[in-house]
C-alpha cells in the first residue's frame, strides 16, 4: 500500500467519524499504556468514538506518523483534526480543555466533575 492509500484511508477515518483513535491495541484491549490511559479518558467521559489499531498495519503505523507529523501514538482526531498524544490529551483533560473542544464540535460527552 503506497504513502497516498493511507494516507487517504486516514482522511476517510477521521472525517466518518468525528473521534478517531489511532492506538496500539483495541479500545477493549490497549496493548499499551498510553493507549489505555487515553481510552480512559474517553470512556470515563462517555465520549463515543473510533479506533484504529496500528499493531495490526505496520503501513497505518507508519502512515499516521508522517501524516500528522507526530512520532508517538496514540493520537487523537476530533472532527478531522489531529489533537494529539496521551500526555496532550491527558492535560486537556485535566484542565478541562478536552471538555471544551468535544462542545465546540458538538461531541456528546459527560464533563468531569
Amino acid at each position: 500500500m503506497s504513502q497516498d492509500v493511507v494516507a487517504e484511508r486516514i482522511r476517510k477515518e477521521t472525517t466518518e467519524n468525528p473521534v478517531m483513535l489511532y492506538m496500539k491495541g483495541t479500545a477493549m484491549f490497549p496493548q499499551c499504556g498510553f493507549s489505555a490511559r487515553v481510552v480512559q479518558i474517553l470512556s470515563h467521559m462517555n465520549v463515543p468514538f473510533a479506533t484504529a489499531n496500528v499493531l495490526e498495519d505496520p503501513e497505518l503505523r507508519d502512515g499516521i506518523k508522517q501524516f500528522s507529523n507526530w512520532p508517538t501514538i496514540p493520537q487523537l482526531y476530533v472532527k478531522g483534526e489531529f489533537v494529539g498524544g496521551c500526555d496532550i490529551i491527558t492535560e486537556m483533560y485535566q484542565t478541562g480543555e478536552l471538555s471544551i473542544l468535544l462542545a465546540e464540535n458538538d461531541i456528546p460527552h459527560t464533563v468531569a466533575a
